[in-house]
């Protein structure tokens, strides 16, 4: 019961809304419709806009995160490969030996310095006073080991020993280790605010999707309220004209009482009928009585300016053309054009007179500057083409800068018609887009990450960048169209086709795991790989993408 009722309510729903949609006309339905398109669009445009606004700054703070939690590990590691290296200076007695493990401390020093430098050019507001502590306390620390060396050096290591084997540098020492943790609190309260804006993202992402559902269902009931409203009525409206052409002429005509432009046509074809029906009447006076021949001749009359307002409107459709036309007999003499190519090549009324043909306009295009070339042999191309009937396309480069595309066929009976369309913001459009292919294409050639495609079916290599030749040491023309196993050693071939293998089976993104390969001309290297297959149209993986980043130069300075 209650399903009925709200089926029963919808139809209600419905019935009220077409209602509604009918007292507009067909153009104010039509600007609704666009106004409602383009409002969604730009609501959709602004969340997209303001979502890889968040997305930025997310990645932006994730990437100054966990570079200043890795510089804690790295400064962490060199301050303890510092002592170590004085201890060594301590216990020595060999002058040599202190001297070795003074160069390796100072090593150390200026490690330290590097690293706390890199580490000042991320620093932000919340971490900014601690680190000045921080770094007050590290050139403390390295201008106290660098005299150690200067001392052990120049005097003995036992002066060395003397001067750094004491409370305060022991109490430095213990200040950084406090200042570290400091900053390790900070940045993990700082990691706390990534993720709470990460989350924020997803929330967008989710509004985007709405609006998307939005959309679609906007376009459905728009295909829908079309159908229903216009293209019925004007299928209806057409059975109806076609019946009476045929002779049956007392039909009841659908829709005519809708104030619109469908009400309109169907009233239209209701004079129509009613013009069939005089004419029918008239040829069977005509017949019957010969005598109200004037009467025949006063129908025809209106019938004849029926017919030249048919006529009127058939030239306003014409030449409210967003195309110029123009319509050539075989000889090449004009009998058509329209409005808008008149505006096209700028042709004034003393051009297009009685009698012209095309050859006097392409004059006056070459005296305006909108034609080059030799008009003798255009004319002769043209005339040939109407005398082969085949229908051709082309463009034309005009000097001021204009594109005009020309598609053209023959008519029915002898003749060529010719449609000119200005297409110069397309091809503006379409040059914008080979630039920013190419654009995205040099960005991708020159990111330090090495970056891979393989085909899915074959498993080999149909795109390298310049840092995957780099990583691999060969040149691409030593990679394409070779596998894993033609590429590497046994068992890194073996690695690779196993993860690529995987990937294939699960048909996602894999995050990035750390591995060590050894590559066929730059040594053995310890890579991070992100892998994530390219789905086709069927769904299925098509190539297997690849970013790999090289760590080896960080574990070396860890170690």
């Amino acid at each position: 019961m209650i399903v009925n009722q709200e089926r029963d309510a919808m139809k209600g729903l419905w019935s009220d809304l077409s209602a509604e949609v009918r007292k507009l006309s067909i153009k104010e339905t039509v600007y609704v419709l666009v106004a409602t398109f383009l409002t969604l669009i730009l609501l959709l445009v602004c969340l997209a806009v303001y979502s890889a606004r968040g997305q930025h700054a997310y990645h932006e703070k994730l990437d100054i995160s966990a570079r200043a939690a890795l510089n804690i590990e790295r400064v962490n590691a060199l301050i303890y490969a510092a002592v170590m290296e004085s201890r060594g200076i301590y216990m020595s007695t060999d002058r040599a030996k202190a001297k070795s493990f003074g160069d390796s401390l100072l090593k150390r020093n200026r490690e330290i310095e590097r690293v706390v430098a890199e580490w000042e050019q991320i620093v932000s507001d919340d971490d900014a006073a601690q680190f000045a502590v921080f770094k007050k306390r590290i050139d403390q620390f390295v201008g106290f080991r660098d005299e150690l060396v200067r001392r052990a050096r120049t005097i003995d290591p036992a002066a060395g020993r003397e001067w750094g084997d004491n409370d305060a540098n022991r109490t430095v020492r213990i200040a950084l280790n406090e200042d570290l943790e400091t900053l390790a609190k900070v940045y993990a309260s700082r990691a706390k605010d990534v993720a709470e804006l990460g989350k924020h993202g997803e929330l967008v992402s989710w509004y985007l999707i709405a609006l998307g559902i939005a959309a679609m269902a906007m376009a459905a009931f728009v295909a829908l309220l079309i159908l229903k409203s216009i293209v019925r009525p004007l299928s209806d409206i057409t059975q109806t004209t076609d019946r009476i052409a045929s002779g049956k002429i007392k039909l009841a005509i659908p829709h005519i009482n809708r104030q619109d432009e469908i009400g309109h046509l169907a009233r239209a074809v209701r004079n129509f009928q009613d013009a069939v029906g005089q004419i029918e009447e008239l040829q069977e006076q005509n017949l019957a009585l010969e005598g109200e021949r004037e009467v025949v001749a006063k129908a025809r009359d209106s019938l004849e300016d029926k017919f030249h307002t048919k006529k009127w409107q058939l030239d306003a459709a014409i030449n409210n053309m967003a195309q110029g036309l123009v319509m050539l007999d075989r000889s090449g003499g004009i009998v058509l054009v329209n409005d808008q190519y008149r505006k096209m090549y700028r042709l004034p009324p003393e051009v297009i007179r009685p009698g012209c043909s095309l050859k006097d306009i392409l004059k006056h295009r070459a005296q305006i500057g909108l034609f080059t070339g030799d008009i003798d042999g255009y004319m002769s191309m043209i005339l040939t083409r109407i005398a082969e009937r085949k229908p051709a396309v082309h463009d034309i480069d005009l000097a001021d800068g204009r594109i005009i595309s020309v598609s053209e066929r023959a008519m029915d009976g002898g003749g060529w018609v010719a449609t000119h369309q200005d297409i110069t913001i397309q091809r503006q459009i379409m040059k914008a887009l080979e630039r920013t292919e190419q654009f995205l294409a040099t960005v991708i050639e020159n990111v330090p990450e090495a970056i891979i495609a393989k085909r899915a079916r074959d498993l080999k290599y149909v795109f390298v960048n310049r840092a995957a030749e780099i990583l691999y040491g060969l040149p691409r023309s030593e990679i394409i169209e070779k596998t894993a196993h033609d590429l590497f050693p046994k068992q890194t071939a073996e690695l690779i086709e196993r993860h690529d293998k995987q990937l294939l089976a699960e048909n996602r993104e894999i995050e990035a795991g750390t591995h060590t390969i050894e590559t066929p001309g730059n040594g053995v290297r310890i890579v991070s790989v992100k892998r994530l297959p390219i789905a086709g149209k069927d769904g299925g993986s098509h190539f297997l993408l690849s970013m790999i980043e090289d760590h080896t130069h960080l574990n070396s300075s860890a170690a």
